[in-house]
């Protein structure tokens, strides 16, 4: 054996023999850190089962005169309590948005809405969409005056420009400012809920139901699991605790006053700040932060449908990380610059749980490095070449603690999925659950390193999902 093969062999025989150790130290450090997740999860988990328990979580249901094209041919529904303006932006949406804005304006009949659709100067494919959809009054097609993408929040207030131009010219004033995406597809009772609700609150907010799609069932499904369980659990404890809610910037209500009061916060006549990603999600927090009501609404429908924001999320791998990245970008690092640790205990909890991402990013690398660490340490003992490192008792506890966490962790995500889209995608979102994993991993990273070079600064995008279909066109019922 010559001096390099030598060498070689005791730097191999020095790194199997450090893997014990290795591996000791990082699954204590994803031990002690799982179940500090696993306590913050079991906390929801026991005021969702009292509120439920006491009814006051459970989904309330609608009267059929609530929803205007209900099967049963149910009359119209009750005007609105003053004009309802629905703010529109889109980039690059001339697949969706007209089927959206067309269903919108079916569904939701109601004399005084008005939809602001917004497009930018130099996307004139979604320009000729939009206006492939007019023909109703209450539609109004804007037009941003600079080259888009700039950001959503940018083309929110040119949106909100032309509404306060229009209660100029009218001498009206709006009563309701709600958000909608371009791919969205509304619930026909959504307006009538929202509007009622801003009799005593100044921001409302209905559930998000990601549509299952055939061709992504792994990628795409793993939003419906995170939504069921996120919008039938964690938001309604937020609700009960009366504290800021976030909104999802789809099927989200703000009333006039507290448009006023997010403008009057940034000091300036526009209430959307251009330069953050997550826009609607600190639209929300900040009301709850300026001392306004804030109300999550579950409710189902006459034939047990929830009162939801439908669309059909980011099918492929790519696509659902680049929006994970916003997500978490916005969120988690712009939030805390932002947004800070404003509120009392129930909120700093609720934004530490928001804040998070980022850390449970790491804390599942580790995992997944241990699962590839296992069988190269049990070929190495085998050979005889480790030796390995003995479990403590607090280790050997945590792992115990973290194991049946898991176990009930994957029941709840059964049970929330299978209550919304039956049994079988129940079972499939157990398994799915890795999907998961891997686009937290890795969005993870990117936020982290985009939100660098924002620090150097960097240009803040509308780095947006584009959207190829509608669920109305695939006949999926409102």
């Amino acid at each position: 054996m010559d001096a390099q093969t030598l060498a070689d062999a005791c730097r191999f025989g020095a790194v199997m023999r450090a893997l014990p150790g290795i591996e000791h130290e990082l699954l204590l450090f994803a031990a002690f850190w799982f179940a500090i997740g696993a306590i913050d999860e079991l906390m929801v988990d026991a005021l969702w089962l009292r509120l439920v328990l006491t009814g006051q979580g459970r989904a309330r249901w609608l009267a059929g005169d609530v929803v205007a094209d209900s099967p049963g041919g149910a009359s119209p529904p009750p005007p609105l309590r003053g004009q309802a303006a629905v703010l529109v932006p889109a980039w690059r949406e001339a697949d969706v948005v007209g089927a959206m804005l067309a269903h919108t304006l079916k569904v939701w009949p109601q004399a005084d809405l008005r939809i602001y659709a917004g497009c930018y100067r130099n996307d004139p494919a979604t320009l000729c969409a939009m206006i492939a959809a007019a023909g109703d009054a209450r539609l109004r097609i804007v037009v941003h005056a600079a080259d888009g993408p700039t950001t959503k929040a940018d083309c929110l207030n040119r949106l909100y420009a032309a509404l306060c131009e229009d209660e100029r010219r009218g001498r009206f004033r709006a009563r309701a400012v709600i958000l909608h995406d371009a791919e969205d597809m509304v619930h026909p009772a959504a307006l009538g809920v929202l509007d009622a609700a801003l009799d005593h609150a100044d921001f409302a907010q209905v559930p998000v139901r990601p549509e299952p799609q055939h061709a992504s069932r792994w990628v795409a499904g793993h939003y419906a699991d995170e939504f069921a369980e996120a919008h039938a659990r964690a938001m309604v404890v937020r609700d009960w605790l009366g504290i800021g809610l976030p909104s999802a910037g789809v099927g989200s209500a703000f009333s006039r006053g507290a448009i006023d009061l997010l403008a009057a916060r940034r000091d300036s006549r526009q209430p959307f700040a251009a330069e953050c990603l997550t826009e609607d999600y600190e639209c929300g927090l900040l009301i709850g932060e300026l001392g306004a009501r804030a109300r999550f609404l579950r409710l189902r429908g006459p034939e047990g449908d929830l009162v939801a924001t439908r669309a059909y999320f980011p099918s492929d791998l790519g696509a659902a990380i680049r929006q994970k990245t916003r997500w978490l970008h916005g969120i988690a690092f712009q939030g805390w610059d932002r947004l800070g640790w404003n509120g009392g205990l129930a909120e700093w909890w609720m934004r530490m749980r928001d804040r998070r991402g980022p850390m449970i990013a790491v804390v599942l690398a580790v995992a997944y490095l241990l699962m590839v660490l296992w069988p190269v340490l049990w070929l190495g003992e085998w050979f005889g070449l480790v030796r390995p490192a003995p479990y403590g008792p607090l280790l050997r506890v945590l792992l115990a603690f973290n194991f049946a966490n898991l176990l009930w962790r994957l029941a709840m995500r059964f049970l929330f999925t299978a209550r919304e889209y039956g049994w079988r995608e129940g079972v499939v979102a157990v398994l799915r659950t890795h999907v998961s994993n891997v686009i937290a991993i890795i969005a993870g990273r990117r936020a982290l390193f985009a939100y660098i070079h924002g620090l150097r600064g960097g240009v803040v995008r509308w780095d947006k999902t584009m959207h190829l279909a509608h669920p109305a066109l695939a006949g999926s019922s409102g």
